[in-house]
């Protein structure tokens, strides 16, 4: 599937070779917080598990190009990639464990035994076992044509087991971690050897779901450990790290990969991940960081998404200046610190974009 790349910036930057300008995107820019997404979700009224197939149902090619059509909604905007429409929890049905979304994703067994642990299926299959994914990919790619890369995802393992254990999302609707997390913390300290056995199948599970994702088209992929921001330095070293190792290096080489961790402090931690890219939070001074690593991994980052939500365009024009200044030029792909809040203006989100490009 090569194609001669028309805009091939954000791979450029992801490899820290020289770019005419800072490449941007955003976690969650196929979302919520554009009023046409809703639409579209409106018009379409269907459920978010069949979209994001994270209960087991038959591939439909109806739901492949609404899948596809979202995941292209931004590019009106101006960014620089397409990442597709799915959730992290996309992998974890054919394991077994079938979320739905009521309107949050909810498990009706949690997984907390060893019978449970030893009853989640391999996803060696990925083919069979994720072929709408699959689907979705190769129709972007078809349809982009080479205009701009697409990025593919996945959950990193302890993030998955997260929601797994508590059977819903381990985080409140606002910031911090929810009491249903509990049991999860409560495994490490308990149970260690048992979050481990999970942690091993999720995370063989997530090498074959993203190599099959650069099989299929994927031009770049991304780690999200999205609970790493209530996780101990010594909790990050034991249950995330390895497996964040294990992961990147048994990855197809030939496309970059990005960690992202959640508001982590640990940068010399994902640093020992193995990933090209290292997608940082607000907690992180990006040229300190640069000045700390070098110049051999590219950063990605690390504009406040509060700003975003509640600044003023002038706000979120400095922010930007600020972030593409310290981030120097190369080596750097302009995001947020975490994805867009859903409640943040459609506007601001265009600046963001507009400011990123004319900077």
């Amino acid at each position: 599937m090569e194609q001669q790349s028309k805009n091939d910036l954000l791979l450029r930057a992801a490899k820290c070779m020289p770019v005419e300008r800072v490449p941007v995107w955003m976690m969650r820019q196929a979302g919520r917080s554009d009023p046409l997404y809703r639409q579209t979700r409106e018009k379409l009224n269907l459920p978010l598990e069949r979209l994001f197939r994270t209960c087991p149902m038959p591939m439909s090619h109806t739901d492949v190009e609404a899948a596809v059509k979202i995941s292209l909604l931004p590019k009106r905007i101006g960014v620089d990639a397409i990442i597709v429409y799915k959730d992290i929890l996309t992998p974890l049905a054919p394991m077994g464990a079938h979320f739905r979304f009521s309107p949050g994703p909810v498990l009706h067994t949690p997984i907390r035994t060893q019978s449970q642990v030893n009853a989640l299926s391999p996803v060696d299959e990925p083919h069979e076992q994720l072929e709408y994914t699959g689907h979705v990919i190769r129709s972007l790619r078809e349809t982009l044509n080479g205009e701009l890369p697409l990025i593919g995802f996945a959950g990193a393992p302890l993030t998955l087991a997260f929601f797994l254990i508590a059977g819903e999302s381990p985080m409140k609707k606002g910031e911090g971690i929810s009491e249903k997390a509990a049991p999860v913390f409560e495994m490490m300290d308990n149970a260690p050897e048992l979050l481990c056995q999970l942690l091993d199948k999720l995370t063989e599970m997530t090498i074959n779901y993203l190599n099959y994702q650069i099989s299929m088209g994927a031009q770049i992929v991304q780690l999200f450990e999205s609970i790493a921001d209530v996780l101990s330095r010594e909790m990050y070293t034991r249950f995330a790290l390895p497996y964040h190792q294990k992961i990147f290096d048994e990855l197809n080489r030939d496309v970059p990969s990005v960690m992202f961790a959640k508001e982590c402090s640990f940068i010399n931690l994902m640093h020992q991940s193995g990933a090209d890219v290292l997608s940082v939070g607000k907690c992180i001074d990006i040229g300190k960081t640069r000045k700390q690593i070098g110049g051999s991994i590219a950063l990605q980052g690390n504009v406040d998404n509060d700003v975003l939500r509640d600044g003023t365009f002038s706000d979120i024009t400095a922010a930007v200046h600020h972030c593409i200044e310290q981030g120097g030029k190369i080596g750097h792909i302009l995001n947020l610190s975490h994805g867009l809040h859903r409640d943040t203006p459609f506007e601001n989100v265009k600046h963001f974009v507009k400011i990123a490009k004319t900077y």
